[in-house]
């Protein structure tokens, strides 16, 4: 059985990229869903959201840039079923590195093709860095799907059309043709008019593409990574762990994913 592998992804810092990836994976697992998080922000929000330390070669870095073993990177969470590469100390200088090496843009895709080998994942998700270089490429490279995660306020929508041209290149270069917008998520809505507008907007462009699914703005959701843990566990009861539930629910509907 292979992996479902999605890259969520947006060129916008602070947009629930990190969130999202914790939040959805963790539900996934609960659910008996035996899952991955690759962690290739240099930041390493997803590795630390999890309550785990960014250490010097214990991560995604020289997988990615010199061909070690990716497996013997992957650390078991808090979580059943739940595993992470996490992010490192050298991966800021992944990208100059990487683009001195033949088939740049597939580094990623090799490395989960010896971890699925090895692991069988049924889905993998990627937290992406905030830019469009290579670290990024490599991400939706190796990704089935993008999940755009989409703030609800009209400067995250200048973006939006950018890094979906970018699905349509990396296709039209056959660097991976199979990519598709899997989905796209709307984020921190507060309940404004402009808010509304923005989700209508985006609708009225991509209404197959959005989940019916809209995620809160709400102080739970932005404080649970501090204390590494999922909004599950942090505030189970409120808005945010019923929303990222609900949305669960569609990705796993839309995807066909299986335990």
């Amino acid at each position: 059985m292979s992996a479902k592998i999605f890259a969520i992804a947006n060129q916008k810092g602070g947009v629930g990229k990190t969130t999202t990836t914790i939040n959805l994976s963790a539900a996934l697992a609960s659910k008996g869903i035996k899952c991955l998080i690759v962690d290739m922000d240099p930041q390493a929000n997803a590795t630390s959201a999890l309550g785990l330390e960014k250490k010097e070669n214990h991560g995604i870095y020289s997988p990615l840039a010199h061909g070690t073993d990716p497996v013997e990177r992957i650390v078991q969470t808090n979580y059943e079923n739940l595993f992470i590469l996490p992010s490192e100390l050298d991966l800021a200088a992944a990208e100059r590195e990487l683009s001195n090496q033949e088939n740049y843009l597939l580094k990623l895709r090799e490395c989960l093709k010896k971890v699925q080998k090895k692991l069988k994942f049924s889905a993998i998700f990627i937290d992406c860095p905030p830019t469009l270089g290579l670290l990024s490429m490599n991400s939706l490279c190796a990704a089935d799907s993008l999940l755009v995660t989409l703030q609800c306020e009209y400067m995250a929508l200048e973006g939006l059309g950018q890094i979906i041209d970018v699905v349509d290149q990396l296709r039209e270069a056959k660097a991976n043709p199979k990519l598709a917008l899997g989905g796209i998520i709307m984020t921190m809505f507060n309940r404004t008019k402009l808010s509304q507008e923005v989700v209508n907007e985006v609708k009225r462009h991509y209404r197959k593409e959005v989940f019916k699914t809209i995620i809160p703005r709400t102080v739970r959701l932005s404080e649970a990574p501090s204390f590494g843990k999922s909004i599950f566990d942090y505030d189970p009861k409120g808005t945010g762990a019923k929303s990222y539930q609900q949305l669960t629910n569609e990705i796993i509907k839309r995807f066909k994913i299986k335990g």
